[in-house]
């Protein structure tokens, strides 16, 4: 399972439900007691800093170097699901069939978000991993490409899947009546296992394309938006507000119909849009800002062979919360705050600073950019790094102490403006 602290860039969620009934006609409807859910939102969050997005997740397998993973709480819409056929009266082999048909569902999930990570891949950007919500995916790339054209490309990738499946079942079941009335159940309102998965796909299409950034429909007008202005930021902000306005409109639907999961979608789109922005305007913001400039001089490193305790003292004592560990005047690695926690609850009192440190965070030269060194950071997962002079430790940086730039330079900003 994974359970490190979650991200907080823009993230989105949500679902859009195609209900049927025993007792009625097919019908579509946002999700009400007594229907299947249809997952259809792709999630395409730059985690801040590169953090884990979703906690206590089981990994599955991978594909095409992929990391799958199932969060819990897809286990709860399993037993859910079970709970409202089996309880409207539907028989073990209904009930069964529509479990079937819900992984069929994720399964187009998961081809939809591997869409999005091959386009990645192409402009060199990694997927860390793709995570199963009961509200849809959540593909985790390392970073969104600022070309226009690029992210064009990697935003369109998810449902151009979708198109495919639609492309491929659609002729099927034309050309083969018998896939016409194979698996139709009464669970299915009359349609059949097929023809109702080809319906889901085109609700993934058209969903996702709502421009409601940073889904995938925002990050399309986010990229043409750039594309005609030039200008990333303003784009940005721009798609960032028609995305909370969408959500808005969300939430309201959603108190308007009692349907809370809607109102879950709305906030989640809202606060990722409002998010993403901010991170945009923050990584313009440090274009041409060395990193000497984030730099915490006043430090304590800590060596390979020092024992745990050596650490909380360290960590009780100051205002100092990751650690540089240096052996013989080299840079070995980096002790994490998270990383201590989490070797003391595992009960490794007697373990060396070195057997917890983190050995893959790169360093950062003084004299280099700071948005090329939080980049070099979110890839690595790494919330602190070295700074070095020619080789030589000369200081650390770290969220914190970026968060407090920031906050330096929005003051001295708000008085130059205020004269």
């Amino acid at each position: 399972m994974r359970g490190e602290p979650p991200g907080a860039a823009g993230l989105c969620a949500g679902t859009v439900c195609v209900a049927h009934s025993h007792k009625g006609p097919y019908y579509l409807r946002f999700n009400t007691p007594g229907i299947a859910f249809a997952p259809v939102i792709s999630l395409l969050p730059i985690c801040a800093w590169g953090f884990r997005c979703m906690k206590w997740s089981w990994r599955m397998g991978s594909l095409l170097g992929v990391g799958i993973y199932v969060h819990w709480t897809f286990l709860l819409l399993i037993g859910w699901y079970l709970y409202m056929q089996l309880s409207q009266g539907a028989s073990t082999l209904e009930a069964a069939q529509g479990i079937g048909f819900l992984f069929a569902v994720f399964g187009c999930v998961v081809l939809h978000e591997l869409g999005h990570a091959t386009a990645a891949r192409q402009f060199g950007i990694k997927t860390r991993d793709i995570t199963l919500l009961p509200i849809g995916g959540l593909a985790r790339l390392e970073r969104m490409p600022e070309d226009p054209k690029q992210e064009l490309w990697v935003a369109l990738a998810g449902p151009l899947v979708n198109v495919a499946i639609v492309a491929v079942l659609a002729p099927l079941l034309w050309l083969l009546p018998d896939l016409r009335t194979w698996g139709r159940l009464p669970f299915f309102g009359g349609f059949s296992f097929l023809g109702y998965l080809t319906l889901v796909n085109v609700i993934l299409v058209a969903f996702n394309l709502i421009p409601a950034f940073p889904m995938d429909g925002g990050r399309v007008l986010r990229a043409l938006l750039a594309w005609i202005t030039g200008d990333y930021v303003r784009a940005t902000q721009a798609a960032a507000t028609i995305g909370q306005g969408v959500a808005i409109l969300f939430g309201l639907a959603g108190l308007l119909t009692g349907n809370f999961m809607l109102v879950f979608v709305a906030l989640f789109v809202f606060l990722g849009a409002q998010e993403e922005a901010r991170m945009v305007q923050m990584r313009s913001a440090f274009r041409g800002v060395p990193v000497r400039q984030a730099t915490m001089t006043r430090f304590h490193a800590l060596r390979p062979d020092d024992p745990l305790s050596v650490a909380v003292t360290e960590l009780l004592a100051g205002a100092q919360q990751d650690f540089p560990v240096v052996d013989d005047g080299q840079i070995v690695g980096v002790l994490r705050r998270g990383d201590l926690l989490k070797a003391l609850a595992e009960g490794r009192h007697d373990a060396l600073v070195g057997d917890v440190a983190r050995r893959d965070c790169t360093v950062a030269e003084e004299g280099e950019m700071l948005d090329d060194a939080l980049r070099r950071m979110r890839e690595n997962d790494c919330p602190a790094v070295p700074v070095v002079r020619n080789g030589q430790l000369v200081g650390m940086i770290s969220l914190d102490n970026i968060g407090e730039l920031v906050m330096i330079q929005s003051a001295l900003g708000q008085a130059r403006r205020g004269r």
